[in-house]
């Protein structure tokens, strides 16, 4: 008994290294792609020398210019607070990553409950938001801290709703078996079985509200009041420097990665592809993922470059008015069709 333990626990111990060192690595990745592909929407060329004529170094040259910085703390800023709201941040959204599934057993571990946990685990980035802009001593942070606090609260309601859905419809909150359940035939012509994903099953509203809740989850434009730098100096983030600075840029990216492969695994069909062996997906499982999450965050990246910023009262409208009673639509049209159907 003793040896299994001893085998759970550096096998778990294996997992966590690996997240904490591809999680980084893929969101230094996503950088580059956002400087490169908003450069190419402004007609720019973007990075272009660092590491050779492509720039691909950028990233890595940023966030060692940032690491170089002087830790800098306000005289009047609640230190031990301060110090910690960066971690919280990051660490939230590293502990999603625990219950996404990369292939059928490429997983951390495969959770009963695992789409209440990774809604957990997400939110409580909120605190360490409210913790930096609360802590900072700075109006600015305060009043972009309390925008982030509203504005996380309004669209968890909606990004909760949307996920209901296809809950109900896999019959499982195992991320695993919402992926099986997706694998399984909707229907046959002939000979062949038809695979479809939940996003083309009825999901569709779903998926829209998914998507625009994820993004005021994230911050990111058009939903990016709280660090509104024509208003807000930069909102939440604007003391702090330096490696914590560094912590929530990286913790924006991370984000993006972690919710668009949750919405991957929830409305894209995961790491599954019809027409492929159990073997073959074992080993190009997270390859099918990688590719469903790289066009999220491509969808994420466009959205910052083409839309405005809206104003506060537009975006809690959004969120009270529209996404909430179109997700509680979706909730009772995904019951009725699992009765009826």
């Amino acid at each position: 008994m003793s040896g299994l333990l001893e085998n759970f626990w550096v096998l778990l111990a294996l997992k966590v290294a690996i997240i904490a060192a591809v999680v980084p690595a893929v969101s230094l990745v996503f950088i580059f792609a956002e400087l490169k592909i908003s450069a190419h929407m402004q007609s720019r060329i973007g990075p272009y020398f660092a590491g050779g004529r492509w720039g691909w170094a950028q990233p890595l040259a940023d966030g060692l210019k940032f690491i170089q910085k002087e830790d800098l703390v306000p005289d009047d800023a609640d230190r031990p607070v301060f110090k910690f709201a960066p971690m919280v941040v990051l660490m939230s959204t590293l502990a999603v990553f625990v219950i996404v599934p990369f292939s059928p057993k490429l997983v951390v571990r495969d959770l009963d409950l695992g789409v209440f946990y990774a809604l957990a685990a997400g939110s409580f980035g909120t605190i360490g938001v409210l913790m930096a802009g609360w802590s900072s001593a700075n109006k600015y942070s305060l009043i972009g801290g309390l925008r982030a606090g509203a504005q996380l609260i309004a669209y968890e309601l909606p990004l909760v709703l949307a996920v209901v859905g296809v809950v109900i419809q896999a019959g499982t909150m195992s991320f695993n078996g919402i992926v099986a359940a997706q694998a399984a035939p909707v229907f046959t012509i002939g000979e062949f079985a038809i695979h479809l994903p939940y996003l083309f099953q009825g999901q569709v509203i779903g998926f829209v509200i998914f998507i625009i809740a994820m993004l005021a989850e994230l911050n990111r434009t058009p939903f990016d009041m709280p660090i509104a730098e024509s208003e807000l100096v930069m909102g939440y983030l604007t003391e702090y420097s330096g490696l914590r600075f560094t912590m929530f840029f990286l913790a924006e990216y991370a984000g993006m990665f972690s919710m668009s492969a949750i919405a991957a695994t929830l409305f894209l069909g995961g790491w599954y592809l019809p027409g492929l062996s159990s073997g073959a997906l074992e080993v190009l499982g997270p390859v099918i993922l990688m590719a469903k999450v790289s066009l999220l965050v491509f969808v994420i990246i466009w959205f910052r470059w083409t839309f405005p910023r809206l104003r506060e009262d537009q975006l809690q409208s959004i969120a009270w008015r529209w996404l909430i009673p179109l997700a509680l639509l979706n909730i009772v049209g995904t019951a009725i069709a699992k009765v009826v159907l």
